[in-house]
C-alpha cells in the first residue's frame, strides 16, 4: 500500500487549504490523509462509545473532482451527526469522485440516502448516494457434493481464520448432496479479505479438490416497518416434484381458503395469503415440516423496492447485477414486476453476476424501472483487497 501521508496535519499545500482549516477549527474533528484517502473524524471529538453499528455508512458518488470536505460536511451535518467521512484522493490532490460517510445511527444514514441521492451539489451536477455495506462473506465453489455442513465448517476453520458460520444449500435434485458450493461467514470484513487473499491463488485445495473463491453478495436488509406488513411466505428446500397444487393444499390446511396463490420456481416457492395473520400462523406451523420427504424452510418474503437495491458493497470485485423481467435467477428470489421479493436469508453465487462499467443510481424517486442494479462496483480505496 502506498502512503502519501503528508507532514504535519496533512493539510499543508492541499487544495482549499484555508477552507479546510476553518472547517476543522469550527468542528474540532481531525482531518488526516493517508493511503489515498482523507479521513475526517472517526471518531469525532468527545466520542467515547463503540463505533456505529453496521448499516450507518453511506457511499457518495459522482462528486465533482474539485469538491472537498468544506462543501460536503455542512451538507451532511444537516442530516445527522457525522462519525467519519473518508474521501478518496488522487496524487494530484483532487478527489477520486467518491467518499464514504458514517453517521451515528441507521436512521440518519437512511435519511441521508433519501435527501442526498440526486441532490444538485453544483449546477447540473447531481450526487449519487446509496448504502455502503461491509462484506464478511465468501463464496467457495468446487466443494465435493457429498460433504456435509459440519465437515465444510471444520475444513474452512483449518485453512482460514475468523470463520463463524458456513451456509450450505442441498441440491434441488438430491437432498442428500450439497450444491457444490458454500458461503463462509467471517467475523469481520478484514478476516474475510485475508481469507480470500489466502485462498485465491489456488494453492489450497479442499479434500484434494481445487476451489473457486470470491466475494458473496451480502443479505439485503429490509426495515421492520416494511416486514411487518408482509403476507407472502418464501418456502425453500422443496422437492422438484412437489407441485404448486400440493403446496397450496398443505398451506390451506392451517386455515382453509387463506392462500390466494402459489408460485413455484424449481425448489422454492412464494405463497401469497389474503392476510398477514394467516401467513404468520402457517409459517409457524409448517417451518421444518417434511413435505414429500423434504424438510421445508418457511420464512416471510422480503419485499424490496428495486430503487433501494442500488448499493455499494465493499469487497465485490467490481461486478453488478441486473434485475430484468419478472424472475431473475442470478438475483435469487425475484417476484412481481414492480416489487422484488426475496427469501431470507438469500446469498448469491458470483458467477451469476453481469459485469457493469459504472454505478447507475435511480433516476427519479418512486419510478420503478424494469432494470435496476443491485450491486455497485467495488471501489472502496485500496484497503484489504
Amino acid at each position: 500500500m502506498e502512503s502519501n501521508h503528508k507532514s504535519g496535519d496533512g493539510l499543508s499545500g492541499t487544495q482549499k487549504e484555508a477552507a479546510l482549516r476553518a472547517l476543522v477549527q469550527r468542528t474540532g474533528y481531525s482531518l488526516v490523509q493517508e493511503n489515498g484517502q482523507r479521513k475526517y473524524g472517526g471518531p469525532p471529538p468527545g466520542w467515547d462509545a463503540a463505533p456505529p453499528e453496521r448499516g450507518c455508512e453511506i457511499f457518495i458518488g459522482k462528486l465533482p473532482r474539485d469538491l472537498f470536505e468544506d462543501e460536503l460536511i455542512p451538507l451532511c451535518e444537516k442530516i445527522g451527526k457525522i462519525y467519519e467521512m473518508r474521501m478518496m484522493m488522487d496524487f494530484n490532490g483532487n478527489n477520486r469522485g467518491y467518499a464514504f460517510v458514517t453517521f451515528s445511527n441507521k436512521l440518519e444514514a437512511k435519511n441521508a440516502i433519501k435527501q442526498l441521492n440526486n441532490y444538485e451539489i453544483r449546477n447540473g451536477r447531481l450526487l449519487g448516494v446509496c448504502a455502503s455495506v461491509d462484506n464478511c462473506r465468501l463464496f467457495v465453489g468446487g466443494i465435493p457434493k457429498t460433504k456435509k455442513r459440519e465437515e465444510i465448517l471444520s475444513e474452512m476453520k483449518k485453512v482460514t481464520e475468523g470463520v463463524i458460520d458456513v451456509i450450505v444449500y442441498p441440491s434441488a435434485a438430491d437432498k442428500t448432496k450439497n450444491r457444490g458450493f458454500a458461503f463462509v461467514e467471517y467475523e469481520s470484513h478484514r478476516a474475510a479479505a485475508m481469507a480470500r487473499r489466502k485462498l485465491l491463488p489456488g494453492r489450497i485445495q479442499l479434500w484434494g479438490h481445487p476451489i473457486a473463491v470470491d466475494w458473496a453478495e451480502p443479505e439485503v436488509e429490509v426495515d421492520e416497518d416494511t416486514m411487518s406488513s408482509v403476507k407472502i411466505l418464501y418456502v425453500r428446500n422443496l422437492m422438484l416434484s412437489t407441485s404448486e397444487e400440493m403446496i397450496e393444499k398443505e398451506f390451506n390446511n392451517i386455515r382453509p381458503g387463506a392462500v390466494e396463490r402459489v408460485k413455484k420456481i424449481r425448489d422454492y416457492a412464494f405463497v401469497h395469503f389474503s392476510n398477514r395473520e394467516d401467513a404468520v400462523e402457517a409459517m409457524k406451523a409448517l417451518n421444518g415440516k417434511v413435505l414429500d420427504g423434504s424438510p421445508i424452510e418457511v420464512t416471510l418474503a422480503k419485499p424490496v423496492d428495486k430503487d433501494s437495491y442500488v448499493r455499494y458493497t465493499r469487497g465485490t470485485g467490481g461486478r453488478g447485477t441486473m434485475l430484468q423481467g419478472e424472475y431473475t435467477y442470478s438475483l435469487g428470489h425475484v417476484y412481481d414486476p414492480t416489487t422484488t421479493y426475496l427469501g431470507a436469508p438469500v446469498f448469491y453465487a458470483p458467477q451469476a453476476y453481469a459485469a457493469i462499467p459504472s454505478l447507475h443510481f435511480p433516476a427519479t424517486k418512486g419510478h420503478l424501472s424494469n432494470r435496476a442494479i443491485i450491486r455497485a462496483p467495488s471501489v472502496r480505496g485500496n484497503t484489504n483487497h
